[in-house]
């Protein structure tokens, strides 16, 4: 099935690089008008290179969220599907033990920069483009959580709640905006081949791989494949689900 996204406007929170970049490239080349949000300005050349429209926005930032919007509807005219992918890791234990003395920690500060882009984050964009949804009588909100947010993860505390609470935003917002033709869902990816993941222990990533029943690292365009279907029509009677894009690796939990 070719899905077509002719005449959608597809806002891409963090698209100038990673699982984000290849999204906004794969719904471009669905037929979508492809915006990127990002703090990065590179993610100006992306949009130019695919004739979208680029927005430096730090989604932490309500005020710089809400002129985002402005932006895009004067330039789109219309907001159909948001894919929330700005995210941030801040990683430490909750507290740091040697020979059973706590010699520190993870930082309030840590936490609260986590949890201000990816929980905040995506309440502020939601709540700023739904209005225009609604307005239309469709939208699709793809918010991208993590299998870290199902099962956890060590010295992830911040991280790995940031994640759980995007899925419980996605459960109440999908009972909300279903009746105004919105759908709600939330993409939760396991270990994917990024930059980010490039910079994890090399033992470390051969242990995720192990864990992982089909093998291998997943690699951006497998995540991107699933954004694209839930912002087409066709996956109008998926709401309020949490999509596993993570060779299986959830099975072992």
């Amino acid at each position: 099935m070719r899905i077509d996204l002719s005449g959608r406007v597809a806002v891409v929170t963090g698209g100038a690089r990673g699982i984000g970049s290849q999204t906004v490239r794969a719904l471009a080349e669905s037929g979508a008008k492809v915006v990127v949000w990002d703090r990065d300005p590179a993610g100006a050349a992306l949009a130019q290179e695919l004739g979208g429209v680029f927005a430096e926005v730090d989604v932490a930032d309500r005020p710089a969220v809400d002129e985002a919007v402005t932006r895009t509807l004067d330039a789109c005219g219309s907001i159909d599907v948001l894919v929330n992918n700005a995210g941030i890791v801040r990683d430490a234990q909750l507290v740091k033990v040697v020979d059973r003395q706590v010699v520190g920690g993870m930082s309030e500060s840590d936490f609260d920069a986590v949890w201000s882009v990816n929980v905040k984050g995506v309440f502020h964009c939601t709540q700023a483009v739904v209005p225009h949804m609604i307005e239309r009588g469709f939208g699709r909100v793809i918010n991208v959580s993590s299998i870290v947010g199902v099962y956890g993860n060590f010295g992830q505390t911040n991280y790995a709640a940031s994640k759980f609470a995007v899925i419980g935003m996605t459960k109440v917002w999908a009972r909300e905006l279903a009746k105004y033709g919105i759908t709600v869902n939330v993409v939760a990816p396991g270990f994917v081949d990024t930059e980010m993941a490039r910079g994890v222990p090399e033992k470390l990533l051969q242990e995720l791989i192990r864990r992982t029943p089909i093998g291998r690292l997943g690699v951006p365009a497998e995540v991107a494949a699933v954004y694209v279907f839930l912002a087409a029509e066709a996956s109008g009677f998926v709401n309020g689900a949490v999509l596993g894009v993570d060779g299986g690796m959830v099975l072992g939990t």
